[in-house]
């Protein structure tokens, strides 16, 4: 029974922020109020806030994360924890469809575009160090505050903003390509020379 519960709030949630981003495209960020959100994906304004604490949430959530987590932690146990994660996001980004990317990018637009949501990006790229740390640990057997974990967190945290943009109008493949050539640069130990 707590499967189906389970998808369908994930379903809700995603209905909410699909019709949020849409909202926001088509009428301004700061112009578009939770009441327009909610009405638009037909729930309650209550139930909005069940979903985001925040409009900015509707935002900074990204629904790709827990794939991309299960993806990394599928990997094989022998793999270090660069090439684990960038099989996981070739894994995760594989599986999404055009419109799935679509929404994506329009996301990341939005971040990097609306001053507020750089702000909150701000905590986002704190938290995933965070995560990325704890999973290199999972995956090492260090301990998540080894400086080892947090520097190559850090830097793996870099490696995606650096990309980043390069989302905002590319295709998906080109996007794809674009992260894995940063992250074989990561693997290589950041050269310079």
């Amino acid at each position: 029974m707590s499967g189906l519960r389970e998808r369908k709030k994930a379903k809700t949630r995603a209905a909410i922020q699909e019709h949020a981003l849409r909202l926001f495209r088509d009428q301004g960020y700061a112009e578009t109020t939770v009441q327009e959100i909610a009405a638009a994906a037909e729930v309650s304004p209550a139930t909005f806030f069940r979903y985001f604490a925040t409009k900015e949430d509707t935002v900074v959530l990204d629904r790709l994360d827990p794939v991309m987590i299960d993806r990394f932690r599928n990997q094989p146990p022998d793999l270090p924890p660069t090439e684990a994660l960038r099989a996981a996001i070739r894994e995760a980004f594989g599986e999404l469809s055009e419109d799935e990317w679509e929404l994506e990018s329009e996301r990341q637009r939005l971040v990097m575009n609306a001053p507020e949501l750089r702000v909150r990006m701000l905590d986002q790229l704190y938290a995933g160090v965070d995560l990325l740390a704890g999973l290199a640990a999972e995956r090492t057997g260090r301990p998540t505050d080894d400086f080892a974990v947090r520097a190559w967190a850090g830097a793996v945290v870099g490696v995606v903003m650096a990309t980043y943009e390069a989302a905002l109008d590319a295709p998906m493949t080109e996007y794809l390509a674009t992260v894995d050539r940063a992250f074989e640069f990561l693997a290589e130990g950041l050269p310079l020379t």
